[in-house]
């Protein structure tokens, strides 16, 4: 598919460009456009937008960079109409031809209000993206898909799945539910630490806000992990399997890992002791030289 080419194997996972965004956009600052220019630069193929962007956040992002692919990862199906997102997508597809994915998602019932039949509404809102006056094509939307349902719709009404928070195993269950056409594009969170008690606490202490979300420990119990796993911030089972820990080779074989189990592409969330600190650029340089040098 034309549209895993684009994206490249290896891209970035970050919430930095929508936070900044967000609001009346006064945290942005020209410090975000210099990042994702040097993410360009550095041979990602895609930065993926996190915590609920909206399509005019990766116009800003395109505008900064000249090859990148821009992708929202994922926008909130509940929080938007499908009209509106058709139509604020042709824009930037005008403006910067073939390098924006929209990424749609269901969210959470904890924190979308609306939420209600997931199914069914994501399967109406990629009617409602199909039938608008610029319609938005299968081939250039990805779902966040977690469930075999979900990964089904992703694989028949669009170019495929950007699964969050999934394990190398999962990745192999949703190749085999996917088929060999469509895209798989799961992410997974880094934390570049060689003090593996350091570095499970640092993404412990990140996992922790997920797992009070029914869909992703829902998913991990179908995965074959137990209550127990996902008490308190995940057990040292749990945080091996769904984060890369330690050096740049440690991330590496765990991106393999990936691949091997039959993604297309991983989108790496370097994670730090303070996610608040700002944007983690030593941390993607690291990444960059080990994996596309």
């Amino acid at each position: 598919m034309a549209q895993r080419d684009g994206i490249g194997r290896i891209g970035v996972w970050s919430g930095a460009w929508s936070s900044a965004l967000g609001g009346d956009g006064s945290a942005y600052t020209g410090a975000y456009d210099e990042a994702a220019a040097e993410l360009d630069e550095l041979g990602f193929g895609t930065l993926w937008l996190g915590a609920n962007p909206s399509v005019g956040y990766a116009a800003r992002v395109l505008a900064a960079t000249r090859r990148l692919t821009v992708a929202t990862g994922i926008l909130s199906i509940w929080e938007h109409t499908a009209a509106d997102v058709a139509a604020q997508r042709a824009e930037v597809e005008r403006a910067h031809p073939g390098r924006f994915l929209l990424g749609l998602g269901v969210s959470h019932s904890a924190i979308a209000p609306r939420y209600a039949r997931p199914y069914s509404a994501m399967r109406d809102f990629l009617t409602g993206l199909d039938g608008a006056a610029e319609p938005v094509p299968a081939e250039r939307r990805v779902l966040a898909a977690l469930g075999p349902r979900m990964l089904e719709l992703a694989r028949d009404r669009a170019a495929g799945a950007h699964p969050y928070l999934v394990t190398a195993e999962h990745t192999a269950h949703a190749r085999e539910a996917l088929g060999p056409g469509p895209l798989l594009a799961p992410e997974l969170k880094v934390v570049l630490d060689t003090d593996l008690d350091r570095a499970r606490a640092t993404a412990r202490a990140y996992l922790g806000r997920y797992l009070a979300l029914p869909n992703y420990t829902g998913n991990l119990l179908r995965s074959g992990f137990t209550e127990d796993d996902v008490r308190e911030g995940g057990s040292d089972r749990l945080v091996d399997a769904v984060f890369a820990l330690g050096d740049e080779k440690a991330v590496v074989r765990k991106t393999e890992e990936f691949f091997a189990a039959g993604a297309d592409h991983v989108a790496l969330q370097a994670v730090t002791e303070d996610p608040l600190a700002g944007l983690p650029r030593a941390e993607w340089r690291r990444l960059a030289g080990a994996l596309l040098g």
